[in-house]
């Protein structure tokens, strides 16, 4: 018995893992795509969680893929990716991006955000 448990408990580990990894996978492609100044404007709109798309293009007062280019997203190489349940963060280039998993899919919640200490990041667009 003790045998059957231990196997089902390092199956069980093994799955999280592969679903960790496959979810760290998700969030560097969602998060590289947004970041990448060769992307489609229309596209890296598409990456935008709706309150984040929202209030850039309120802040911006032009529609996303206008607003959009305005943004200091220079993309770069990614130096880390952090995932706890179905937030994320992406450390890219200069850049830090926040991301949220919703309906099997990650979206971008908030970007070109520069730490502050203890303080919350300083964030370029992000949603409410």
């Amino acid at each position: 018995m003790r045998r059957a448990v231990a196997s089902l408990a390092g199956a069980g580990a093994l799955l999280l893992t592969g679903c960790a990894a496959a979810a760290e996978d998700d969030v560097r492609a969602v998060a590289t795509a947004f970041q990448d100044p060769g992307e489609d404007p229309q596209g890296r709109c598409d990456l935008l969680a709706p309150a984040t798309r929202a209030a850039l293009e309120g802040d911006a007062a032009a529609p996303c893929p206008e607003a959009i280019a305005d943004l200091p997203l220079p993309g770069g190489e990614v130096t880390s990716v952090v995932v706890w349940g179905d937030d994320a963060q992406v450390r890219i280039g200069g850049d830090v991006v926040f991301l949220s998993g919703a309906g099997g899919r990650w979206l971008v919640t908030a970007a070109a955000c520069e730490p502050r200490g203890e303080m919350p990041y300083d964030c370029e667009v992000e949603g409410s």
